[in-house]
C-alpha cells in the first residue's frame, strides 16, 4: 500500500543516471513529481517516460521538478535517458532503499506509482492508477 497524502515524505540521498549525488533536500521549495517505474526500457515504462518529456517544458514553467525512480542501475539509466531524449534525473535505487520508504516495493521492482511532493516535503497527491501515456498531462491537470 503506498504512501497516503498528508505524509512527510521520506528522505533519501542516491545517485542518478550521471553518478551525481541526489537528496529529496535538494529541492526544498520546488513541487517534486516523483514517480516509480518497474524497469528501464519497457513498453509501459517508456511511455510513461516519454509523456514527462514531452511536457516537460510546462514542468519548468510551474518550477516543478520531475524525478523518475526504478531499481535499475547507472548504466541503464544513461542507456534509457540517451536512447529517448530524457531531459530529467532518473534516480538509481538498485537495493531497493527507496522504492521500500515509499512503500511501492513489488517483488524486485518498484510498482508504478507517482507521488507529488510539495516545497515543505509533504507529499500532497498519490496516483497509483498510471495511464502511462497521459501520466504527464494528468498530473498537470491534477496541479491546476
Amino acid at each position: 500500500m503506498a504512501l497516503k497524502a498528508g505524509t512527510k515524505a521520506p528522505e533519501f540521498t542516491t545517485t542518478d543516471d550521471m553518478g551525481n549525488t541526489v537528496s529529496l533536500s535538494d529541492f526544498a521549495g520546488k513541487v517534486v513529481v516523483l514517480y516509480f517505474y518497474p524497469k528501464d526500457d519497457t513498453p509501459g515504462c517508456t511511455k510513461q517516460a516519454q509523456s514527462f518529456r514531452d511536457n516537460y517544458e510546462q514542468y519548468q514553467g510551474k518550477d516543478m521538478v520531475v524525478l523518475g525512480v526504478s531499481m535499475d542501475d547507472e548504466a541503464s539509466h544513461q542507456k534509457f535517458k540517451e536512447k529517448y531524449g530524457l531531459p530529467f534525473q532518473l534516480l538509481v535505487d538498485s537495493d531497493g532503499a527507496i522504492t521500500k520508504a515509499y512503500d511501492v516495493e513489488g517483488g524486485g521492482y518498484a510498482k508504478r506509482v507517482t507521488y507529488i511532493i510539495d516545497g515543505e516535503g509533504t507529499i500532497t497527491h498519490v496516483d497509483e492508477k498510471v495511464n502511462t501515456a497521459s501520466h504527464a498531462q494528468d498530473v498537470l491537470a491534477t496541479l491546476g
